[in-house]
This record gives structure tokens, C-alpha cells and sequence, in this order.
């Protein structure tokens, strides 16, 4: 038997060539993990400075959007060379920190001089220009320059924007300069080149501003540097338009692949000891953290653009979606429609079954929009309960028509909501494009005028956008800053009494105070329509604050027994309103038995807590609540008995009729009864004739009002009548 060969060396070879092999390998892998983690770092980081530039450039596009808003304006050109100062506050310098968050705001004459200065939030003395003027002086010249040049189109043949922006800093502080002219919007008013007058704004760009930006792209720990700090490679410059760098925004920089390796650190070690099993394992997770990865930016991706509640698209990609509809249809003859829906009864769902509730509301909501319209369509949630709707491919105002009026039907159906149903209802604001030349944020403003016409005549309904809803809104805007004026020193506003008689004609019981508004334009404005306007507006509560005051003030320094006051309802949903009219009584000195707070019965439908608490603070207090306009409205014996109302008083329409016409004077009777069994008192108001009074004594009725008796009178007309008199009457008369 021949002795067997020696198989040690090779199988030492053997074992040397695998172990060198794997051991190659190993380094292979471990060499391009790191160089794979290297560049996924690279170009993470290159991603992460595109994002922070991006977010830069829209920042400064969004800064001259907003001033574009306000700088395009007639009122615009006509108040700043009136030098309205207060209107200049109220919408170009102020306005613009608080709504904007713009810092500063220098309004210049066509000479560059300042006439309106601005610094976070204060309207400061005109010197502060002169602190800021030599660095902004190059970008205001730049823009004197392009006014003084021909008018020029852009790409897409629009009248080029007059702006001039730019990076500049002060006092070693980055920030955004814009500067553009204020020029008409309209061909009602025209102005000669070179004598514009400028609004410059600035933002600084702050580690808040710096914020905003980095959390939409979901970066962590971004920041101002400025010049003296070192930075490292996660760092953007901000560099002026002559290339001097300003500082930087930096940020904590994601390095996906060296925390990849970090992860692999275990697995490579054991891979020393598994070799090419281990090998095939750490491809798999390699593969396995690149999709991770790829799907981590793919949702973040997506998280920009839509809403995280609905899924839906959201304003950013709406507006980008819009922007890209219009100039697709610009060159056919189709158009595009947009709506513009808001749920009617969403804050009422909120205040009573929670937020929970509204959530899944609005999710609802969103399921029956997508369902509803076509797949080449979309729908995006603005934010709250507000929705839009671009339709593509229009025919006519009808057809956008016929697809709001589903919209309204399927939104009238009732949602199921934690084991409640419930009825919410939606209006609709409605806006064509008119051609190519149509701009997405002027059919963004039509849209949005034509809601809230919608809503203001009904909700529950859509509304088309017509040429003259821009009049009248800005007819609406002028009341509303011309009755700002009036609340805060101006002329015009006053009250007049018209007293309330007992049923023999001649004692005098009280008066009630009625709101008057000599308009310098306009002459006498109806109450009803400025008071409608303030309710729109928010004015209500500082215009029913001023009247209650002035008539406590009156009241307190006559022999009236009361004095009656009207009250709005959304005075009522106020939770702190019981408190201020006890300060106003306070403050007056009237005893709070001699005021009575007229409101309309609507207040009654509304199952409101608040408005209920409210009542019943002013009652206790002393105060009595009298329901005026009796008879016209929708309420029931049992919201009388709840509320414990103190007095009615019944509508002027039935007795007018109450001589001429039967049924009008069987309503009459039955109200006056009504009152007698509920044990309040009742005031029939609008009595003109003889014969209106005699039927009302015989019915019973307490108290009588109208022009047979005395119609509104001024202060000291009341006074003059027998048996009133005052201790202080020019007190009385005089403006809060």
C-alpha cells in the first residue's frame, strides 16, 4: 500500500487562498461601504443646501408676493400721496409685520425722501430711514433705473414685475430687501412715470424665518452663522447681488451613510468569522437601507406637497397645480374653474363633539369631494375647513355650476360622527379663467370674493364671481376703515333717544338709543347697513362697546327710569361680554336696573352655552333682556321659557297693518296675550295713528313707541320734554 499523499499544505493552500480571498472580499465590501457611505453623505449634503437655496429663493419670492398684494392697489397710490398715515399703518407698514411678518417698512416719496416708517411692528420717527438708507440705497436706485426704461414683457409676454430685491445687511444682521412702486390696479387712476412712490420692506433672516424653511424640508438644528463663527460643510452662503457673502445658514448636517455604517459595524466584524454567508448578509441590509432611505425622502417628498390629514394636496401644490392648468390652457380654447368651498357648520362640530370630530369631518369631507369630481380634476385642503377645487376643461359658467351643485348635495348628506349624525352644509365661491392672460392669484381672489358672497347671502350655496363683487368690496373695505376712524376720535357717529310712552300717551317710561352716522360721503349711512358691515368686519364689539358707553353715559344723568340699548348677537357669543357691560356700568355709575339690552329672538335658535351663561349673568346682575322685532323670527314658547326673557316687542309690520287688515291685528292679539301669560312686559313700536293706539290699549299692550308719540330725538330734545330734566346734560352728549 503506497503511502497517502500529504494533504496539509494543501489544504493550508487552499484555506490560505479562501481566507485571503474572503479576506479581500471583506475589504472590497468593507471599502465600498465606505466609499458608498461617503457619497450617499455628499450627496445628502448637496440635496440639504439645494433644499436651504430653494427654500431661500421662495422665501424672497413669497416676501415680494406679499408686498405685491398691497402694492398694486389704487387705495395704495391715493392714501400714500394723501398722507393718510393711519390708513398707511393699518395697511402698508404695520399690517404687513403683524399679518407678514415683514420687520421694517419705508414708504418714499418720487424723491426718495421718507414720508412712513416702520420697525417691528411701531411706526417709528422718519430719522430711522437714515440709519437703513445707505444700505438700501443701491437696490432703491436699481428700481429707479427700471422705472425709467420702457415697460418690457417677460417670458411668457406679461408686463415685467417692477421689483428690485436683494440680500443686504444690517449692522452684521442678513436680511431680505424688497423694494417695488405702488402703482394702480385699476385704469381708474393713472400716475405719471417717475413720480411713484416706493414700498421698501425687510425681513431679517433670522434662525425663526431660517426654521420655517428648514422644517419643510425636515432638517434639524438650522441656524444663522454669522460672519466671525466658523462653519462647516452643512452651510449655505447668503451672498448680496455684488457677491460679498453675508453669512450662512447652517445646519446639522444627515449623514445617512456614515449611520448606515454604524449599523454594519457588528455585521462586518462577524463577517470575519461567517465569511461569504456573512457577506451576502450584509449585501441584503445594504439594499435593504437604501430602500429605507429611498423611502424615507419619498415620503418626506410627499409630506411637502399634501396634507397630512386628508392626503390631499395642499395650498403649495395646489397653487403650483393651478399655475400649470392655466398656462396649459391658455393656448386652447378651454378654461379653467375654480372653487373655492368652506364647510358651514364646522366650528359649531369642534365647540360640541370635540376635535376628534372635526378630524374625521374633514376627512369625510375630502372622500366625498374626490368621489365627486373627474380624476383629471383636483382637490386640495387649504387648511381648517377650507377646500379647493380646480376643474379643468370647462365649457361654460354652467357646467362649473352643475358641478358645485353636486358638490352642495353630497355635502348636504349627513356625515357620521362618533355615533351622532350630523348636518354641516358647505358654500362655494366660484371663478372662471377669461383667457391666457388669466393670473392664478387674481382667480385666487375672485374665487375667494365670490365665497364670501356666498356665505354672506345664506351659506348653503354657491356663488359665481361678477365684475361688480370688487366694488362692492371695496366700497365695504373704505365703510369699515372710514367707521375704524369714526370709533377711534372721528366725527359722525352719535346717538339718538326715542322715548317709550305708557299706554295714556304721556308719561314717559324710558327711550331707547338708536345708532346714527352722518357719513362726510355718504350723508346718513342706515344704521342696518354699517351695522352689517361691522358684524362682517369684526367691528361690532368696539361699535357696541362705543354706543353702550355713550348711552350708560346719558342715561345716568337724566330721570329716564331705563334706558334700552341694542345689542348684536355676536355681542352674545362673546363669554366675556357680561363682564364688560358690569365694567361700562362701573365706569358710568348707572344702576344696573335702569338698562335694558334689546336683541333679536334669532339668539333663542342657537343652542349655544356661551350665549345661555351670558343671559344669565346679565339678568343677575340686574339687567333686563328684551326680544325686539317680536313675531318676525322662528322662536317657540319653550326657548322663551328657557332664556326668562323680560320684555317683547312686537314688530312694527304687524302694526302698521293692525287698522287696514285683520289678521295682522288677530297677530297682534295673540303676541300681547302671549307676553301677559309669560308675565313680561310688552312694547308695541311703529304706532303712527290714533287708531293703531287705541286697538293696542284695548289689547292690553303696556307700552307704546312710534312717531304718533315722538319720533328719535336728539339729547337735548328729550330733555326739553315735561317731566325729564338733567344735571349734567353736557356730559350726556358727549362722544366716549
Amino acid at each position: 500500500m503506497s503511502p497517502r499523499p500529504n494533504s496539509a499544505p494543501l489544504t493550508h493552500q487552499v484555506t490560505l487562498t479562501v481566507l485571503t480571498l474572503a479576506a479581500l472580499a471583506l475589504a472590497m465590501v468593507a471599502g465600498f461601504s465606505v466609499y458608498a457611505a461617503a457619497q450617499a453623505d455628499n450627496a445628502s449634503l448637496e440635496r440639504q443646501k439645494i433644499f436651504i437655496a430653494d427654500g431661500l429663493k421662495d422665501k424672497i419670492a413669497s416676501l415680494v408676493r406679499e408686498q405685491e398684494s398691497v402694492s398694486v392697489w389704487d387705495e395704495s397710490v391715493t392714501n400714500v400721496k394723501a398722507d393718510n398715515q393711519t390708513w398707511i399703518a393699518d395697511n402698508l407698514s404695520v399690517w404687513m409685520y403683524s399679518y407678514y411678518g415683514h420687520d421694517r417698512v419705508y414708504i418714499l416719496d418720487a424723491a426718495d425722501h421718507p414720508i412712513h416708517a416702520m420697525r417691528e411692528g411701531k411706526v417709528v420717527d422718519l430719522s430711522a430711514y437714515g440709519e437703513d438708507e445707505p444700505v438700501m440705497a443701491p437696490t432703491i436706485g436699481k428700481l429707479r433705473a427700471m422705472l425709467a426704461q420702457p415697460p418690457t414683457n417677460d417670458a411668457s409676454g406679461q408686463p415685467a414685475k417692477m421689483v428690485a430685491e436683494d440680500l443686504v445687511s444690517f449692522g452684521g444682521n442678513p436680511a431680505i430687501l424688497s423694494v417695488m412702486p405702488l402703482v394702480p390696479s385699476t385704469n381708474r387712476l393713472t400716475q405719471a412715470p417717475g413720480t411713484e412712490y416706493l414700498h421698501v420692506s425687510v425681513e431679517f433672516i433670522n434662525d425663526a424665518v431660517i426654521g420655517r424653511i428648514a422644517e419643510k424640508y425636515l432638517l434639524d438644528g438650522a441656524r444663522l452663522v454669522p460672519l466671525s463663527q466658523p462653519v462647516g460643510a452643512a452651510a449655505v452662503p447668503l451672498v448680496d447681488s455684488r457677491g460679498v457673502i453675508l453669512g450662512y445658514v447652517g445646519w446639522n448636517q444627515e449623514r445617512p451613510g456614515l449611520t448606515l455604517l454604524r449599523k454594519m459595524a457588528p455585521a462586518l466584524a462577524a463577517a470575519l468569522l461567517v465569511g461569504a454567508g456573512v457577506l451576502a448578509f450584509l449585501l441584503r441590509r445594504l439594499r435593504r437601507a437604501s430602500s429605507a432611505l429611498q423611502t424615507s425622502q419619498d415620503e418626506a417628498q410627499y409630506l411637502a406637497f399634501h396634507d397630512t390629514l386628508t392626503g390631499l394636496p395642499n395650498r403649495a401644490l395646489f397653487e403650483d397645480r393651478l399655475r400649470r392648468m392655466l398656462l396649459f390652457t391658455g393656448h386652447d380654447a378651454a378654461r379653467v374653474a375654480l372653487l373655492y368651498l368652506d364647510l358651514d357648520r364646522f366650528k359649531h362640530v369642534n365647540d360640541t363633539l370635540g376635535h376628534p370630530a372635526g378630524d374625521e369631518l374633514v376627512r369625510q369631507t375630502a372622500a366625498r369631494l374626490r368621489h365627486t369630481i373627474r380624476e383629471v380634476d383636483t382637490v386640495a385642503r387649504l387648511g381648517g375647513d377650507e377646500f379647493a377645487i380646480i376643474l379643468l376643461d370647462v365649457r361654460d359658467v354652467r357646467s362649473a355650476e352643475d358641478i358645485a351643485d353636486r358638490l352642495l348635495q353630497k355635502l348636504h348628506e349627513p356625515f357620521k360622527l362618533i355615533d351622532d349624525q350630523v348636518f354641516v352644509g358647505a358654500s362655494i365661491g366660484i371663478a372662471l379663467s377669461t383667457g391666457p392672460d388669466t393670473d392664478a392669484d387674481d382667480l385666487l381672489r375672485k374665487a375667494d370674493i365670490a365665497l364670501y358672497e356666498a356665505k354672506k347671502n345664506g351659506r348653503g350655496r354657491y356663488q359665481v364671481f361678477a365684475g361688480d363683487m370688487d366694488d362692492l368690496l371695496l366700497r365695504k373695505r373704505k365703510v369699515e376703515a372710514e367707521l375704524r376712524k369714526a370709533l377711534t376720535g372721528g366725527d359722525g357717529i352719535k346717538l339718538a333717544y326715542q322715548p317709550v310712552f305708557s299706554i295714556d300717551g304721556r308719561r314717559i317710561l324710558g327711550a331707547e338709543a338708536l345708532i346714527r352716522w352722518g357719513h362726510e360721503v355718504h350723508s346718513a349711512l342706515p344704521a342696518a347697513q354699517f351695522i352689517a358691515i361691522a358684524e362682517e368686519r369684526g367691528l361690532i364689539g368696539d361699535l357696541g362697546k362705543w354706543a353702550l358707553t355713550e348711552a350708560c353715559r346719558f342715561a345716568v344723568g337724566t330721570e329716564l327710569p331705563w334706558i334700552a340699548v341694542n345689542i348684536s348677537p355676536l355681542q352674545l357669543r362673546d363669554a366675556g361680554f357680561a363682564g364688560q357691560v358690569a365694567a361700562i356700568l362701573s365706569e358710568t355709575g348707572l344702576d344696573p336696573a335702569r338698562l335694558q339690552l334689546e336683541t333679536t329672538e334669532s339668539v333663542l335658535l342657537e343652542h349655544n352655552d356661551t350665549i345661555n351663561s351670558v343671559i344669565a349673568a346679565l339678568r343677575k346682575s340686574g339687567i333686563r333682556i328684551v326680544l325686539d322685532d317680536f313675531g318676525t323670527g322662528y322662536s317657540s314658547l319653550s326657548y322663551l321659557r328657557r332664556h326668562a326673557i323680560d320684555k317683547l316687542k312686537i314688530d312694527r309690520s304687524f302694526i302698521r297693518l293692525l287698522d287696514e287688515d285683520k289678521s295682522a291685528a288677530a297677530i297682534a292679539k295673540a303676541l300681547i296675550e302671549l307676553a301677559l301669560a309669560l308675565k313680561v312686559e310688552v312694547t308695541a313700536e311703529g304706532v303712527e295713528t290714533d287708531e293703531q293706539k287705541a286697538l293696542l290699549v284695548s289689547m292690553g299692550c303696556h307700552q307704546l313707541q312710534g312717531y304718533l308719540l315722538s319720533p328719535p330725538l336728539e339729547p337735548g330734545q328729550l330733555l326739553a320734554l315735561p317731566g325729564l330734566s338733567s344735571s349734567v346734560p353736557e356730559r350726556s352728549a358727549a362722544r366716549a
